[in-house]
């Protein structure tokens, strides 16, 4: 689990980073975001630390793809935690002695289970996904299109009214599961289970 944290601030931090090859946003605008994707009830648009106050597009669209891709992260650590916590896990090894990957506990414990090499390899996977994979080289349609002109499933075959309602569904489902992940977290540490121990059993791929 901390490891899916360390993936997480470095995600976040590669998304801070300037995106090279992608096309300049206008500088700054009127300052008025209230209209954007995300600003949906009951709280509308919420900057309570006016962190574009100024109208800065480009600062209100590097903030927003982090925001995409915490949520995202965060969708997939929940799926990911939850499906560990019945107990599903890969067949076979995780390393040459012979360690089973259902002998790797869920949560924060699987962290000190797994050996040093797979936690390098994790990282190195994590790292050139986010170096060579997970950005917008050629200047996307909005914060957070990271298809590169290379995949599409559909998308520009749907109305600017289907695209916003997609996108603010991301959005909303992103901030949601960020709560959720923290939230189970939370519960870990606290020794709370979210599956009952009776009800809890072993599954394999």
């Amino acid at each position: 689990m901390k490891l899916a944290l360390f993936a997480t601030f470095v995600a976040g931090a590669a998304a801070f980073a300037a995106k090279k090859g992608a096309k300049k946003r206008a500088a700054v605008v009127t300052g008025n975001f209230e209209e954007d994707i995300g600003a949906t009830l009951p709280l509308g648009f919420w900057d309570p630390l006016g962190l574009v106050a100024d109208g800065n597009q480009e600062k209100f669209d590097r903030l927003r793809l982090v925001e995409l891709k915490h949520g995202r992260i965060s969708m997939l650590a929940v799926v990911g935690y939850l499906i560990q916590e019945a107990g599903v896990r890969l067949p076979g090894n995780i390393d040459l002695s012979g360690t089973k990957f259902s002998d790797i506990p869920n949560g924060y414990a699987a962290i000190e289970a797994i050996p040093y090499a797979g936690k390098l390899q994790l990282l190195a996977f994590i790292g050139a996904l986010e170096v060579f994979v997970m950005r917008d080289f050629v200047g996307g349609e909005f914060p957070g299109d990271l298809r590169n002109n290379y995949i599409d499933f559909g998308w520009d075959s749907f109305d600017d009214a289907t695209k916003a309602r997609k996108r603010t569904i991301e959005l909303n489902q992103g901030r949601a599961a960020q709560m959720g992940i923290l939230a189970l977290m939370v519960h870990e540490q606290l020794g709370v289970s979210i599956i009952p121990s009776t009800a809890a059993s072993e599954y394999a791929f």
